[in-house]
């Protein structure tokens, strides 16, 4: 699975960003997904998941309410939809998958990485 984030970009505190991910790869439809992040001089954390039916979907607890993962495998592209956006939101946003469709939160079980998009918000 290769994959190629997209839609990072400069935002105000309280506005929105919506990133894309698009797959390439026959595993796509069959793999879960996920959304993590890394911000200046910290280590990669988690943000959502969803697993490849779209039935089970995770968040971080400082996104939740705020973030909404989905994907379309038609189009073989996960989304992250980042409303409300904080300054702490500021990071490089990697998409990742699975070779499986359980869904996780751990970063240590995805196996294929894309290159990440900026996200910016000042206050």
């Amino acid at each position: 699975v290769q994959l190629q984030a997209s839609g990072g970009g400069l935002v105000q505190a309280g506005g929105s960003l919506r990133l894309s991910c698009a797959a390439s790869g026959r595993t796509f439809s069959s793999a879960a997904l996920g959304w993590l992040r890394q911000a200046p001089g910290k280590g990669r954390e988690f943000v959502a998941a969803i697993s490849w039916g779209g039935s089970t979907i995770y968040y971080a607890d400082s996104v939740k309410g705020r973030f909404t993962i989905s994907r379309d495998n038609a189009k073989n592209t996960v989304y992250l939809q980042m409303n409300s956006l904080k300054p702490e939101d500021t990071a490089d946003y990697y998409c990742a998958a699975r070779s499986i469709a359980t869904a996780t939160m751990d970063p240590g079980d995805y196996d294929y990485w894309g290159q990440g998009t900026q996200v910016t918000v000042s206050s």
